[in-house]
């Protein structure tokens, strides 16, 4: 079995008032386990629990009760935290809070440079993940003068560079627009692959989903639904009585056995629904066909 990267025991968080009172938990009873080189997508609607558990795995945050671990270390030992940081990346939302640097190089350089990476090796680096997440052009640029999505580019350049363990991204794909947000899960999707980094992918795109091999469904800060994004989405029902919606291909599907066709809801994959379409037109026209004979 693969070693386990991430690993909650019983983890409990609760955040505190302006008067220093605990309020209800955000995160509530957790106990998940993540193998390296797994692609994660998390999902749930606002004020479910995501965001603090991706703060929790980074050590942002310390549990209030439970314990976390990163491979072998508990996030609670001070010791460890520079370690925990070095194996797990995190890209947030907001990419100013992690663009520091003058240029846009000069910025994906910066974490390279602080664990020690050699100069000519941090060349390497820049030039590759700028290439993948399309920003090669403004490597000279000043981030302030980047576009939201740009930034954010930026942003996932210089994690990638640090090449952590586990690699996490806070609704990180919400500033770009669909073209880029597939670009950047496809980079992500080649790293997970060829370098078996593992990737938490915390989206309300439901149709990222396709890019896991897993997926979590995070409820009152606890775990509801956790299986293969397949699994997980043939519950169209449940899905919908969480307050979530389905990938636009598994809407479909649902909508077409409402009416009446035998589909599978199983399937998230476009080319899987097209061949089940086609196979499905194929049906009612020779039915179609049959019936104009007969009469």
């Amino acid at each position: 079995m693969e070693k386990k990267i991430v690993r909650f025991e019983n983890v409990e968080y609760r955040y505190k008032n302006h008067e220093g009172i605990e309020n209800i938990p955000a995160v509530a009873g957790m106990g998940i386990e993540v193998e390296q080189g797994q692609f994660v997508v998390v999902i749930g609607r606002n004020g479910s629990g995501k965001s603090t558990f991706a703060r929790l795995i980074n050590a942002l945050l310390l549990p209030t009760s439970g314990a976390v671990y990163i491979g072998s270390l508990n996030t609670e030992d001070d010791e460890h935290i520079w370690d925990i940081r070095q194996i797990v990346g995190m890209v947030f939302q907001n990419p100013d809070n992690q663009l520091i640097a003058t240029s846009v190089e000069e910025d994906v350089a910066f974490g390279p440079e602080n664990i020690g990476i050699s100069s000519y090796e941090i060349k390497l680096r820049v030039e590759e993940v700028l290439r993948d997440v399309g920003m090669s052009e403004y490597r000279k640029s000043p981030p302030h003068k980047l576009s939201g999505g740009q930034k954010q580019r930026v942003a996932i350049a210089g994690i990638l560079a640090m090449r952590p363990k586990c690699i996490i991204l806070d609704e990180a794909t919400s500033m770009l627009d669909p073209v880029g947000r597939k670009e950047v899960l496809e980079v992500l999707k080649k790293m997970n692959i060829e370098e078996n980094i593992t990737v938490i992918h915390i989206t309300h795109h439901m149709n990222e989903a396709v890019y896991g091999d897993r997926v979590i469904v995070i409820d009152q800060g606890k775990v509801v639904k956790d299986g293969t994004p397949n699994e997980v989405f043939s519950d169209v029902v449940g899905i919908k009585q969480l307050g979530l919606d389905v990938p636009p291909v598994t809407e479909l599907l649902y909508g077409l056995k409402k009416a009446g066709f035998d589909v599978p809801l199983n399937v998230i994959e476009i080319d899987k629904a097209e061949e089940i379409i086609l196979g499905l037109m194929e049906k009612v026209a020779k039915r179609t066909e049959t019936d104009t004979s007969h009469s």
